[in-house]
C-alpha cells in the first residue's frame, strides 16, 4: 500500500544546484494520494475546536481549502505582499537567500479564534512563523501547524516548537 511520501516527486538541483526539491504536485494530481494526505492531515484535529484554517501561499491554499471544507470552518489565505485587496497587516521574515513579506487581511481573524496553520512543506519555518505572528497580532490563537513534509535538517520544527507551537507533518525527507 502506498504512503503519502510515495506520491511526492523529488527534482534534483531545482530551483538551483544542491537543492532536492520535494514536489507535491504529483501528490495533488493523484486522487487517492490527495485524499490520503488530507485525511491524514485532519486526523490529529478530530474533536479539536478550530474556527479557521490559514493556508500559507501558495500550496497551503490547496491543502487549507480542502481541510477547512472537511472541518466546516472558514479558510483564510496568507499571501505575499501586494496580493490581497483591502486593508492588510504585514510581517517580514528572512529566507535563506533574502527577505520576504507576507500579509493577512486585518479583519480575517477575530480575537479568540482558534486557528490551524497549513502548508505543504516545513523547511526553516520562516513563513510559518511570520504567519503565526500575523494571527497573534489579530488576537487569534494558533492551535497547531500542519504540513505534508518536514525537512528536519533545516530546523523549522524546532523553530516553531520554540514558539510553543504544536507541529504535525505526514513525512520527513533528509537534506535540503
Amino acid at each position: 500500500m502506498k504512503q503519502v511520501q510515495d506520491y511526492i516527486r523529488t527534482i534534483v538541483d531545482f530551483p538551483h544546484e544542491g537543492i532536492m526539491f520535494r514536489d507535491v504536485t504529483t501528490l495533488f494530481a493523484d486522487p487517492r494520494g490527495f485524499r490520503m494526505a488530507i485525511d491524514q492531515m485532519l486526523h490529529p484535529y478530530a474533536g479539536i475546536d478550530i474556527d479557521k484554517v490559514v493556508g500559507l501561499e501558495a500550496r497551503g491554499f490547496i491543502l487549507g481549502g480542502a481541510i477547512a471544507h472537511q472541518l466546516s470552518v472558514g479558510f483564510v489565505p496568507i499571501r505575499k505582499k501586494g496580493k490581497l485587496p483591502g486593508r492588510t497587516i504585514s510581517q517580514d521574515y528572512k529566507l535563506e537567500y533574502g527577505e520576504a513579506i507576507v500579509e493577512l487581511h486585518d479583519d480575517a481573524i477575530q480575537p479568540g479564534e482558534k486557528v490551524l496553520v497549513v502548508d505543504d512543506l516545513l523547511a526553516t519555518g520562516g513563513t510559518a512563523e511570520a504567519g503565526i505572528k500575523l494571527i497573534q497580532r489579530l488576537g487569534g490563537e494558533t492551535v497547531s501547524c500542519a504540513f505534508i513534509i518536514d525537512l528536519p535538517e533545516l530546523g523549522g520544527r524546532k523553530r516553531l516548537e520554540a514558539m510553543g507551537m504544536e507541529v504535525n507533518a505526514l513525512c520527513a525527507f533528509d537534506g535540503a
